[in-house]
């Protein structure tokens, strides 16, 4: 009984679905753009300096943060 009534469902499903009204295509409307032929190179004098640190500890937190290690990693005992 459940899988005559699945059946009847996707039928009916199905022809509701081929049933809907299709739009007519809509046309896109282009727009012409012409090419750029003359270019200019901007020489930017500004330079940022960004600084890396270096940690000396192990237990830093940043590398203990980046040297992620899960309890599914470690060896267990049999």
């Amino acid at each position: 009984m459940k899988t005559l009534t699945t059946i009847i469902f996707i039928i009916f499903l199905s022809f509701t679905a081929q049933a809907q009204n299709t739009t007519s295509e809509v046309k896109v409307e282009t727009i012409e753009m012409s090419i750029v032929t003359e270019t200019t190179n901007e020489v930017k004098t500004e330079s940022t300096t960004e600084v890396a640190r270096l940690y000396k500890f192990k237990n830093s937190r940043i590398k203990r943060d980046l040297n992620f290690i899960t309890k599914a990693n470690k060896p267990k005992m049999a």
